[in-house]
């Protein structure tokens, strides 16, 4: 069993897509799958067909209002605790002790249950990342390859690092993925070197499967469909089936 945050502060990313791909393909081999939904946007509790409307939230969960057991919903990719906006005022509105610790507690009575919990992080370094991070066991990094990815992984790396000092000495980075990648433009080629390097500071690795870019999985989405059985066949999708492969034997070396 692990707990992974999928993490990066800048969007569009495919941090969403990485973790509604992961979550369907894990339950697919028969994984026990549970998502956390902690971006306000609430992208990925939509993309997998949560009810949004009646039901706890995950901004339920961190304020004590309902156990995480009552907040998770099932689908046909695996459990989600999904999220709403309220999460928006998050670091304005935790701000007790202890408030880098409120997820962890929070699913520390359901995790043993599950095989799998996949934290899809807002594209911010707040308190709801801290909070991920100092419940996760790993972290993935999506990134495309461009330069603005580059300059945002030092920050990135440096909130790890006070995690792992303050919160949680056992935090890995699991790796960084390239999402939307096209390695037949000289600049993707070029980025991807750069990050090679870049994974050095960070003691990970940039993970050798990419995933190239996919309007099925765009369309899964809309359509709230299972991406695992949406279309198998799209270039995207049989990216994700290579990289579980690599990542799990990562995660479980």
């Amino acid at each position: 069993m692990y707990v992974m945050a999928i993490a990066n502060q800048k969007g569009g990313v495919s941090k969403t897509t990485t973790t509604q791909a992961l979550a369907a393909l894990l339950n697919q081999q028969g994984k026990r799958v549970l998502c956390i939904d902690l971006d306000p946007q609430a992208n990925l509790s939509f993309a997998m067909g949560a009810d949004l409307e009646d039901s706890p939230t995950v901004y339920n969960v961190l304020k004590g209002e309902v156990n995480a057991a009552e907040a998770a919903q099932p689908t046909d990719s695996g459990d989600i605790i999904p999220a709403n906006i309220l999460l928006s005022g998050a670091d304005m509105e935790f701000t007790s002790t202890g408030r880098e610790y409120l997820l962890k507690e929070a699913i520390s009575t359901i995790a043993p249950t599950y095989d799998r919990i996949l934290i899809d992080c807002p594209p911010a370094l707040s308190i709801l990342t801290i909070n991920a991070f100092s419940t996760s066991d790993y972290v993935l990094v999506p990134a495309l390859a461009d330069v603005f990815s580059l300059q945002g992984m030092a920050q990135l790396n440096d909130t790890i690092a006070g995690v792992r000092k303050y919160c949680n000495p056992k935090l890995q980075v699991a790796g960084i993925l390239l999402t939307r990648f096209n390695p037949r433009t000289k600049l993707s080629t070029h980025i991807q070197k750069l990050l090679e390097n870049a994974t050095k500071t960070m003691n990970t690795k940039l993970f050798k499967t990419y995933i190239r870019a996919s309007i099925s999985l765009q369309e899964s989405q809309y359509q709230q469909e299972n991406m695992a059985n949406y279309d198998t066949a799209a270039n995207a999708m049989q990216d994700y089936i290579e990289f579980l492969k690599e990542l799990e034997a990562e995660c479980n070396a």
